[in-house]
C-alpha cells in the first residue's frame, strides 16, 4: 500500500494539525488548541532532525520536545521556544507564562525549516 502523500509531507501534517488548533481554540477549547500545536511543533522538529541525519527519540512530540530542547547544538531561541510546549498548566488548565503554542509551532517552522529556502 502506498502512504497518501498528504503524510508523506511534513508541512502538510504540520498545517493540519494547526487548523486543528486554530478551529479548537475558535470553539473554546484551548486545552485541544495546546495539543494539536505541540503535536504540530514536534512535526517540524523531527523534520528538523531527519534533514541533521538525527533520529528523533519516537513518535511522542512531547519526547521530541524534551530532546530537542536538551539538545545544545540546537539555537538557544528555539530551544527556549521548545520549552514553552513543555510547561504545565496551572490549576485553571492555564499556562503560567504569557504564551501562544499556535504562533510558536509557526515560529518554530520557520526557524527551524522556512528560513533560507528557495
Amino acid at each position: 500500500m502506498i502512504p497518501s502523500p498528504k503524510y508523506n509531507n511534513w508541512e502538510a501534517r504540520f498545517q493540519s494539525e494547526l487548523h486543528q488548533a486554530e478551529m479548537a481554540r475558535a470553539l473554546g477549547n484551548e486545552g485541544k488548541a495546546r495539543v494539536c500545536a505541540r503535536r504540530a511543533a514536534g512535526i517540524a522538529i523531527s523534520e528538523y532532525l531527519r534533514r541533521r541525519d538525527i533520529s528523533p527519540p519516537g513518535s511522542s512530540a512531547y519526547n521530541i520536545l524534551k530532546f530537542f530542547q536538551s539538545n545544545l547544538e540546537v539555537p538557544n531561541d528555539a530551544r527556549g521556544i521548545a520549552g514553552h510546549f513543555l510547561e504545565r498548566v496551572d490549576t485553571n488548565y492555564t499556562l503560567p507564562s504569557d504564551v501562544d503554542l499556535i504562533q510558536d509551532a509557526r515560529w518554530l517552522a520557520q526557524k527551524l525549516l522556512l528560513q533560507n529556502q528557495s
